[in-house]
């Protein structure tokens, strides 16, 4: 019998992107903490992330004006006062980046010293403010955050651990409700360990692999989002994810993002047979926001009866090209793409989680201790749509502001006792595993069409039905048989699943990314869509 491991730490970090790792490098100059990575320490989706971050560095740009622009992306649910904090607060984030050696582009002749930096526009942006790193700004942020981190003497990082479920005190009968640490399960030993923390902060990012179509890598399950609600955590505005509207079309790239800086640089959208569409849809054309361009290509597709549109920049010189978007040149080079004389096929994918676990201005949770930045969080930043460049932004904002609460509060919070140990006594290795896979594969593509761009009452109906009957099964399998990373990950799919259907059948108008044809007028009062757990 293997001898049960408890890890112990001030802080518990649950996720290892932008968010996670900045909010254990501010706190490890002052506490012992635990970064826990689903994969190897790179593998979320901040390093894939290849726009920028916004933030008002431009003489001519205002603070007002950026907050105006989330505003309006957000289709008139975005909590003011919270926008407002994140435009605030945007300038000493990225300061702080580039005091640890983020290299954000600078302006081939730098006329303005106090203000070096390339700064490029994005669609629903009003100026040019988004800063980044050629078209890796994500790759950028995690690889210097991820140097830093690995070398401090109080940060424990620990890959190749899924996280499994939150432990609290009301779970074990003890006074309060106060979260304690989690049972994690050590990929590399298949076993499951016990972490024990004064705080744990969830920054596990979004949950874009309930869709059969998306530009996150594998990690992104919704596992925070499941396990805060597991442990009576409200969540909202679940019904809002984020297409971004253009992913490449490519038997050998599945996931490949194209980044919105394309079409802030001027790049157009075009049918098969080279005319652009956007000007029809919208005044702003292809710097219209995310979703209204995201279903203006679903609605050619659909319409011609076609499996893509396209995404053209070749108009533009061929150094312009290869110099703003390297890495993208160079991926499309390797598929026998030449986007500087053809145009790439795009299709809509799953992107970005608007809704998550609702926190306040520090992060916190509805559950004493419970941390949620990032992705994994509603904080009210972006309402019914998230204006671009504004994700990684909220990873840093937010991180630091937790980190902020939790100084003041660690001197105060004691040790958590002992914790029992996981007990699998009762359970045995599976021998159908297919049954993951078979319930897997029915999630994500009954998701894709009855959840999709576009819905209605009658397809929320049927992914309801399914998703209950889908829990069921997985719940007597979790039940019975211990535990893998497909198991974790399908039982906290599923539930996200739920959530997100549940937000989308309350919500009686379409807004933002949430296009009901049966209900298709914005009501004139709204406000975000909370679901709170039976307690």
């Amino acid at each position: 019998m293997k001898q049960a491991v408890e890890h112990q730490s001030d802080i518990l970090v649950i996720g290892s992107g932008a968010a996670g790792l900045t909010l254990a490098l501010h706190l490890a100059e002052k506490a012992k903490v635990i970064l826990l990575s689903k994969g190897p320490l790179s593998e979320g989706s901040t390093y894939y992330a290849q726009g920028g971050i916004a933030s008002v560095f431009d003489e001519g740009d205002t603070i007002e004006s950026h907050v105006a622009d989330t505003l309006v992306a957000g289709a008139g649910i975005c909590d003011e006062a919270v926008v407002t904090f994140t435009a605030e607060n945007a300038k000493g984030a990225m300061q702080w980046l580039i005091k640890c050696g983020v290299p954000f582009d600078k302006e081939e002749h730098i006329t303005n010293e106090a203000q070096p930096y390339h700064l490029t526009r994005e669609g629903g942006h009003s100026h040019r403010r988004i800063l980044h790193a050629a078209d890796a700004t994500g790759k950028a942020v995690q690889t210097t955050l991820q140097e830093l981190a690995a070398t401090h003497p109080n940060i424990q990082v620990l890959e190749r651990y899924n996280a499994i479920d939150l432990i609290t005190s009301r779970k074990l009968g003890r006074a309060g409700n106060r979260v304690l640490g989690a049972y994690v399960w050590n990929r590399s030993l298949e076993q499951v360990e016990t972490v024990k923390a004064r705080f744990v902060a969830l920054a596990t990012g979004g949950s874009s692999k309930v869709y059969q179509y998306t530009s996150n890598p594998d990690v992104a399950s919704g596992d925070g989002i499941a396990m805060a609600w597991r442990a009576g955590c409200r969540v909202a505005n679940m019904e809002f994810n984020q297409f971004h509207p253009t992913c490449l079309f490519h038997a050998e790239a599945r996931n490949f993002l194209l980044t919105e800086a394309l079409r802030g640089e001027g790049a157009y959208l075009r049918r098969p047979d080279g005319s652009r569409f956007m000007p029809d849809f919208d005044e702003r054309a292809e710097l219209a926001p995310r979703d209204i361009v995201a279903r203006a290509i679903d609605y050619e597709m659909k319409r011609l009866g076609v499996d893509c549109m396209y995404l053209d920049i070749s108009h533009k010189p061929a150094d312009f090209i290869i110099k703003h978007f390297p890495t993208i040149h160079s991926r499309c080079l390797e598929l026998g793409l030449d986007i500087t004389k053809e145009p790439i096929p795009i299709v809509p994918a799953a992107h970005y989680t608007c809704g998550g676990v609702m926190t306040d201005l520090h992060g916190q949770t509805d559950l004493n201790g419970l941390y949620a930045i990032g992705e994994v969080a509603y904080t009210g930043l972006h309402g019914a749509n998230r204006l671009a460049s504004n994700s990684l932004l909220e990873c840093l904002v937010f991180a630091r502001a937790a980190a902020m609460d939790i100084e003041s509060l660690i001197g105060k919070i004691p040790m958590p006792g002992s914790l029992p140990a996981w007990d699998e006594s009762r359970v045995s290795n599976s021998d159908e595993e297919v049954v993951i896979a078979h319930n897997w594969h029915e999630l994500r593509l009954f998701m894709w069409d009855y959840v999709g761009i576009v819905r209605t009452d009658k397809r929320l109906e049927r992914a309801l039905r399914r998703v209950t009957m889908l829990q069921q099964e997985i719940q007597e399998y979790y039940s019975n048989f211990r535990v893998s990373n497909n198991l974790l990950e399908l039982r906290n799919l599923v539930q996200v699943a739920e959530l997100i259907i549940r937000c989308a059948m309350a919500r009686k108008e379409s807004r933002g990314l949430h296009c009901n044809l049966d209900h298709p007028e914005k009501l004139e009062h709204s406000g975000p869509t909370i679901l709170s757990p039976e307690r």
